[in-house]
């Protein structure tokens, strides 16, 4: 469920929210709430029915019903999609729903002692500009490697993982911003063999990059954004 848009608890309520998975649940609730707390609710989901028992019940609320897993149908409900949604279909393809195949294609025949190292990325641990679906695709790969290292514990299979920063590649040739510390292809060969042969579970590399990276990552949210919005004004400065 989500709602659009938040506010704190003590400001001035905008005039209008929209919330999706409203025909039940928490999404059902919030519109419910919102609507007795002066808002003009606009409730999404998939139950028409259900939907129209919520607008019974709250005048105040409008309800829209369409499937909000299918594009199309979101467009025409709701207006212009502003996020490029064909590049977060082709990257998660890409760096995520590649790797599952690849699982579920290995798991059935791994035995004990096998191993699996799946490689994310250290992007998916700040909110740097321009990287939303690649970000949000490396951070459910890493997500995805930590649930397959808790189920897979009971069967002696390792499951690492291993997060790079900058690499040299054709697709990295494309890319119109700094990359600090790059390495090169074989670099980076050399550290992704030197963490499977190593029993650790979490691994990063370069080391000066990585240990920044990681270190920006622990501070508190709004200081992370503070940093990411200050490195985005000076790609933007410097293009």
């Amino acid at each position: 469920m989500n709602t659009v848009p938040a506010v704190a608890p003590n400001a001035t309520p905008l005039k209008s929210m929209l919330i999706t998975g409203a025909s039940s649940g928490i999404g059902r609730a919030t519109a419910l709430a919102a609507a007795a707390a002066g808002w003009k609710v606009i409730a999404c989901g998939r139950d028409a029915a259900r939907l129209a028992e919520l607008a019974a019940a709250q005048p105040a609320i409008e309800t829209r019903a369409f499937d909000l897993t299918n594009l199309d149908a979101c467009c025409a409900a709701l207006g212009t999609v502003v996020v490029d949604v064909a590049l977060f279909h082709r990257v998660f393809e890409a760096n995520f729903f590649s790797a599952v195949n690849t699982v579920a294609a290995l798991l059935p025949g791994l035995r004990q002692g096998a191993k699996l190292l799946l490689v994310d990325s250290l992007a998916r641990l700040l909110p740097f500009t321009r990287s939303e679906a690649y970000g949000a695709s490396k951070a459910a790969l890493f997500y995805f490697a930590k649930c397959l290292e808790v189920d897979l514990h009971e069967r002696g299979i390792v499951v690492q993982t291993v997060s790079p920063g900058f690499v040299r590649t054709p697709l990295t040739d494309r890319n119109r911003f700094s990359m600090p510390l790059l390495i090169e292809p074989e670099q980076a060969a050399a550290a992704i063999l030197g963490r499977l042969q190593s029993g650790e579970r979490t691994g990063y590399f370069p080391l000066v990059f990585a240990s920044l990276i990681r270190l920006l990552s622990t501070l508190p949210h709004r200081w992370q954004t503070a940093v990411c919005r200050a490195l985005a004004r000076r790609e933007r400065s410097a293009a």
